[in-house]
């Protein structure tokens, strides 16, 4: 059995490994490499590596190549209505030919997933505004942190817009209202933090500046500015010292919150970066709950208008 594909402009320039697993579903690499090698998957009638890069109406052909994703692997596929679009439509903050900015509320993901469905690409994807093209995610914003969020238009921008997030040269402001007292007004976290893929244990250098805006007994607003973007670094961070953020379930003391807050106290408050010499610069206002528990915690920001 023969499938063809043809690829469109959206996929200039994507491995062809990267390629399948976008179209054809979560197949395991090995799986890709093995097919490749065999002939199963050819690109305009030639054998090629999984490195090897397509290119716009290039011809993509399966040979007798079949793989089922189980259930645990398949994404959800979320259908917004009318009234979900408008509402994170007006959330944007700046709308041009390359990108969109918004001020992403928490509670919802950026991708859909095994274990989540509500999604800013799958939302956006409904959108006129990405009419004739789709939205590209081209950096993490977990889906209980709000604030500044960028998805791209195009791939060309979103390949230029990834490769500025991993060149640390998108500078990345939050703000943290925490449990307790820092300490030090200012200074530099610098940690080795650990994860798990699987049952193999990473250890990751993870990097934070940090300037305490406000503080009492009973909590402190602190301002973030990580140097490395780690998988819930702010998070380990500022639980590792003792200070865990307001509304985190998941690294927490035992006893704090006690209910008392529903929401994930970090936000994404400003992304500066430069892009041909114009500087951009994105604020996005702090969200009502963060604003009630600053005045409860007798906290003070002056948020930017």
């Amino acid at each position: 059995m023969k499938n063809s594909y043809i690829v469109d402009s959206t996929c200039n320039e994507m491995r062809i490994d990267r390629w399948i697993r976008n179209y054809l579903g979560k197949i395991p690499q090995s799986l890709i490499e093995k097919s490749l090698r065999a002939g199963k998957i050819k690109l305009n009638k030639k054998k090629i590596k999984s490195s090897h890069k397509v290119k716009t109406d290039d011809k993509i052909d399966l040979f007798n190549f079949e793989f089922k994703e189980s259930i645990a692997q398949k994404k959800i596929k979320f259908e917004p209505s009318k009234e979900i679009i408008r509402s994170n439509e007006n959330q944007i903050i700046d709308n041009n030919e390359d990108f969109i900015v918004l001020n992403k509320s928490s509670g919802i993901s950026v991708q859909g997933g095994t274990k989540s469905k509500k999604n800013l690409v799958d939302i956006f994807a409904k959108s006129e505004i990405f009419q004739n093209t789709k939205p590209y995610s081209v950096h993490r914003l977990d889906k209980d942190t709000s604030g500044v969020f960028i998805i791209a238009k195009k791939r060309e921008s979103a390949q230029l817009l990834t490769s500025l997030f991993r060149l640390r040269k998108v500078h990345k402001t939050y703000l943290a209202i925490c449990h307790g007292v820092i300490e030090k007004n200012s200074g530099e976290w610098s940690d080795n933090l650990i994860r798990y893929d699987g049952n193999k244990k990473i250890v990751e250098k993870a990097k934070t500046y940090f300037k305490v805006l406000d503080k009492n007994s009973e909590a402190t607003l602190v301002e973030l500015k990580p140097i490395t973007g780690r998988k819930h670094q702010l998070r380990k961070q500022l639980f590792s010292i003792g200070q865990p953020i307001f509304g985190d379930t998941k690294y927490r003391l035992r006893n704090s919150d006690k209910g008392l807050n529903k929401n994930l106290m970090l936000h994404s408050y400003q992304i500066r970066f430069m892009i041909k010499d114009i500087k951009h610069t994105y604020t996005a206002l702090i969200p009502d709950y963060f604003k009630k528990l600053l005045k409860a915690k007798r906290l003070t920001f002056l948020d930017l208008k």
